[in-house]
Formats: structure tokens, C-alpha cells, sequence
């Protein structure tokens, strides 16, 4: 830069790549890693019994698996109920073989097409809940794996009668070769740990499909699956109907662990957009805000405007380029060590240290992509996204 001022655009840039830079730093800061510190919940002296939902639909690679880590719980007393709309679903052998692989376990197929809105899973979720025994349950999506004690620590907290939902987070388990790597990066290294920057921050609008536990009088008093049969983020609103009857929601310091499986870029441009275009659904100003969250971009910015002023013109540039010099030298400490955090070893940090720069990129654009587009398509089904809201609040007057 040759003017002996510096206008106000590039002042504002400045601005969003010192966002950008905070934001990696307390990312960084907060960011427990792949495996959070355990918190000790003071509950009953014997679990509660559990119901356990999960809605199926179709194969997936590990299917069989993920679904016998949670026949080998050591929760005392657990229903598993598994759901599928046809006999033919391929879904459906796999819990049949299950059953004859753990007899003693409580494990029932319920077998039943019956559609109740636009929302496939919730409408499986309203034919499952019928046959739930128990007074507590857990709803999680077929591509996780969870250790024995999932059940136990995932339930613990409601013995609490203020708190409503209990939440996880998970970590990526890579199924494939560098796509799938790619897809982990943007589980372990964006969203876990924006995740935690918002929970530090004192947000607590969560509710993630790896799990949903909840007390069966929440759901009921909070309009039941039905409440959210139309709604796309489901798990997030029901969550936030739960929020609406005072109930708090915890983020569990379980870790689940979440099969990322997508081969190409086209399969995965399609997942993570489709995710990002559900966020902007649910929390617009958010989605705005996770421009700063991508932080590459906002590091080459801030290093090119800084390599653009001239040292010993006037105050103004001289603050500027030393205003950008610190936001690059600390924002890279940061992405450096928020990869760290997220790598499971130090082989793993080295090897996926070069995707860094792509992965951030890639995000940046799929944001982009995001910002337009008035529906997502999930299992096949276009699912409109403008009336999200609308269909919200409509729900939630329903129930009161």
C-alpha cells in the first residue's frame, strides 16, 4: 500500500481476521480433545431403565458393528428397540442377527411403514416410541459406536429433575482413504471444537443426533416426536422444546464415535452442505458468524495485508501492520495447536498437517454454497428449508 492511510474496508477485514484469530485461540484453549474430561454425575444408587431408539434405514458399512456396541452396555436394565419401514430393508437383517447373536438382551425389530410428516426418521422415532417400556430414553443415530459405559453416563445427569436433554458430541472414525480424512477434519477440527467455544461462551441451544436422552414426561409435556415431524434439524428442536419448559440441556462429556464414510468429494460436498444449510435453518445470525470459524483464509489474508504495508510511512499503517503480524503469528500457534488437540497421535498430526490449508478452503466455499438454497436432500427426500421456523412455532403452539 502506497497511501498514507489505510481506508476503512481494510480496517474492517483486519477486524474479521482478528475474529478469526480469537476464534482459533479459544478453540484451542477450550478444546478437550478427542476424549473430555469425565464429570462425575451424583444419581440414583442403580440406573434407571432405558429405552433405546434407533431408527434405521438402509445399509451402512459398519451397521452391525456400531449397533453391538450398544448390546454390550453394562447399563443393568436397557430396551433396545430398532425400527425399519419395510421387511426389506437391509437394516432389518442386521438386528435379526444381532438377536441371535445376544438372546438374553431385550431387543425387539418393530417393523412399520407408517409415515406421520415429511420427516422419515422422526415418523420411525413415533413407531418405536409406542413400544418403549421404560421411563427414560435415548435416541441415537445408526453410525455411532459408544464404549460399555455409554448408557450409564449418558442417563446419569437426568436424575436431575431440571435438566430436560442430554447431548453428545462425537469424533470421526474415518471409513475410506482421503475423502473420508478430509470429512474427519471437519468433524474433530471445526465442529467438536466450535462446539465447545459456544458451550464456554454460555450457550446451550444443543441437540445432536448422536444422542438424545430425555425423560419419557419431557417428551410427552414437550408435544411428543409428533412436535417435530416436519422439522428438519429434529434433534436440535427437540431439544429446544424441551428448553422451552425450563429444562436445561447438558452437553455430556461423552464422546461417541461417528463413521465418516463418504468416498468422493461430490458425496461429501453434499453431507457438510447439507449440514451447514441446517445450521442457517436454525440460527441464521450463527451460520453468519461461521465465516470467522474457517481459519486459513483469514490467516493468507491477514499475511498478504501485512507483506501490502510499508514500514516508516504513517501511525495509522504502522498499527495496522502490526495488528496483522500478531493476528497471523498467533492465529497459525493456534490452528497448529487446535490440530494437535484433534489429532490421535502425533503420526496422524503429520500426515494430516498438509490438509489443513484444503480442508479450512473447502469449508469456506461449502459456507458459501450454503448461504443459498431454500431446501437440503437427506436419504433421498428433498426437505424444504424456508419454513423451518414457521413449522416450528406452529408445532410448539400445538403443545401448549
Amino acid at each position: 500500500m502506497t497511501a498514507h492511510s489505510v481506508p476503512l474496508f481494510v480496517w474492517v477485514v483486519i477486524a474479521l481476521c482478528c475474529a478469526a484469530t480469537c476464534h482459533a485461540t479459544l478453540a484451542a484453549l477450550v478444546f478437550p480433545g478427542l476424549r473430555g474430561k469425565a464429570r462425575v454425575w451424583r444419581g440414583e444408587d442403580a440406573p434407571a431403565p432405558v429405552s433405546v431408539l434407533k431408527p434405521l434405514c438402509g445399509s451402512e458399512p459398519r451397521l452391525y458393528s456400531n449397533l453391538q456396541t450398544f448390546c454390550a452396555q453394562t447399563h443393568p436394565s436397557y430396551q433396545l428397540l430398532f425400527g425399519v419401514a419395510s421387511a426389506s430393508d437391509p437394516a432389518a437383517g442386521v438386528v435379526e442377527r444381532l438377536a441371535r447373536t445376544f438372546p438374553k438382551l431385550d431387543i425387539e425389530l418393530v417393523i412399520d411403514g407408517t409415515a406421520h410428516g415429511s420427516n422419515r426418521k422422526v415418523g420411525n422415532l413415533i413407531n418405536l416410541t409406542r413400544r418403549a417400556k421404560h421411563e427414560l430414553i435415548v435416541i441415537a443415530d445408526t453410525d455411532i459406536a459408544v464404549e460399555p459405559d455409554y448408557l450409564e453416563r449418558v442417563t446419569a445427569p437426568l436424575a436431575d429433575a431440571d435438566i430436560g436433554v442430554v447431548t453428545c458430541l462425537y469424533r470421526a472414525r474415518r471409513v475410506g482413504g482421503f475423502w473420508s480424512r478430509i470429512g474427519g477434519l471437519f468433524i474433530d477440527e471445526w465442529f467438536a471444537p466450535s462446539v465447545h467455544v459456544a458451550n464456554a461462551l454460555g450457550q446451550r441451544r444443543f441437540g445432536f443426533g448422536a444422542t438424545i436422552a430425555l425423560r419419557r414426561e419431557t417428551l410427552l409435556k414437550s408435544g411428543g416426536f409428533e412436535a417435530v415431524r416436519d422439522c428438519l434439524a429434529d434433534d436440535y428442536w427437540l431439544a429446544e422444546h424441551a428448553r422451552a419448559l425450563g429444562l436445561r440441556t447438558v452437553l455430556s462429556d461423552v464422546v461417541v464415535a461417528t463413521d465418516v464414510i463418504e468416498h468422493d468429494l461430490a458425496s461429501l460436498w453434499r453431507r457438510e452442505t447439507r449440514w451447514l444449510r441446517t445450521i442457517r435453518s436454525v440460527n441464521p445470525f450463527g451460520f453468519a458468524c461461521l465465516c470467522i470459524t474457517f481459519t486459513t483464509p483469514w490467516l493468507l489474508t491477514s499475511a498478504l495485508l501485512g507483506l501490502g504495508f510499508e514500514h516508516g510511512t504513517d501511525a495509522a499503517q504502522s498499527i495496522a501492520d502490526t495488528i496483522v503480524d500478531l493476528s497471523t503469528s498467533l492465529g497459525l500457534s493456534a490452528r497448529l495447536l487446535l490440530h494437535r488437540r484433534g489429532a490421535r497421535s502425533w503420526r496422524a498430526f503429520w500426515r494430516d498437517l498438509p490438509l489443513i490449508p484444503l480442508r479450512d478452503l473447502l469449508m469456506w466455499l461449502q459456507w458459501l454454497a450454503a448461504s443459498f438454497g431454500s431446501s437440503v436432500v437427506w436419504r433421498g427426500v428433498r426437505i424444504p428449508l424456508d419454513d423451518a421456523h414457521e413449522r416450528y412455532d406452529a408445532n410448539a403452539s400445538d403443545t401448549q
